[in-house]
Parts: structure tokens; C-alpha cells; sequence
């Protein structure tokens, strides 16, 4: 018998070692990024400070920018801590109840650019969100309406 308790704890402490790596490996993990803005595009939303979080600071702001038919959300200045499955949302809400994903994030700070898909109506999304995914918590987030 106490040789299976070993054998039942010695699994358990490996799967914990591996599901603590995975959660906090990206909390020391930066990743950079200076992506340029879409040429001639102009501003629809002009640029909105990012309001992080107690537990997740940000900073820098976000725009929503156009450029022959197609619109671009914009990170500039941006610097986040990094996190397990994070995805840029546009939202009605900061609870992410209705949203479009645009992604994964690309970088935890510098100026990054995410695609709107065609046809998206901006106006129906209050907010632009750093989401995580695996544990449904937001990180920051980015009041797009006046």
C-alpha cells in the first residue's frame, strides 16, 4: 500500500510541476513588437487609455483605425503582463458575453495592429479587451465610445 501512495503522489506532484509551469511561465515571458500603422489610414475611434486591472497592470492606449474598406485595432505604447491564452476581444461588456475575437496577442508590449473582420460594425462594441481565455478573466481593457 505504501508503495502506491508513492507512485499516486509522485503523479500528482509531476501533473501540479507541469500545470503550474503552463500558468505561470508567461507572467516572466515579453515579448516585443513594433508593428507600423496601416499607411493613409484615418482614425475612427481616436486613441482611448487601456485601464488595466488590480491584478494585471497595462498601459498605453488603442484606436480603431481605417484604411480603404478595412478596419484595424491598434495597440500603441502598449505594455501588459502575459498570461496563459490570451486573445484580443472587441466586447459589449467587460464580462466578454458578446464579443469578436481577434486573436491571440502578439506581444505584451509596443504598437501592434489586429484585423477587424469585414463587416464587423464597430459601433455595437463598447470595449476592447485582453481576455484569458483558459481561466475567462480579463486582464485590461479599452472604453472605444466617447
Amino acid at each position: 500500500m505504501k508503495k502506491m501512495t508513492k507512485i499516486i503522489l509522485s503523479i500528482g506532484g509531476a501533473a501540479f510541476l507541469v500545470l503550474s509551469y503552463y500558468v505561470l511561465s508567461p507572467l516572466w515571458q515579453k515579448v516585443a513588437l513594433e508593428e507600423g500603422a496601416p499607411e493613409r489610414a484615418i482614425s475612427i475611434v481616436t486613441s482611448r487609455p487601456i485601464v488595466d486591472t488590480p491584478s494585471h497592470p497595462a498601459s498605453g492606449t488603442v484606436s480603431v483605425l481605417e484604411h480603404a474598406g478595412t478596419k484595424t485595432l491598434r495597440y500603441e505604447n502598449f505594455k501588459t503582463i502575459n498570461g496563459p491564452d490570451l486573445r484580443i476581444y472587441l466586447s459589449t461588456d467587460l464580462e466578454a458575453t458578446n464579443f469578436v475575437d481577434l486573436g491571440e496577442l502578439k506581444a505584451t508590449e509596443g504598437n501592434v495592429n489586429y484585423a477587424i473582420p469585414a463587416g464587423t460594425d464597430i459601433s455595437k462594441y463598447r470595449y476592447a479587451l485582453v481576455w484569458c481565455e483558459d481561466f475567462s478573466v480579463l486582464f485590461n481593457s479599452a472604453d472605444l465610445q466617447p
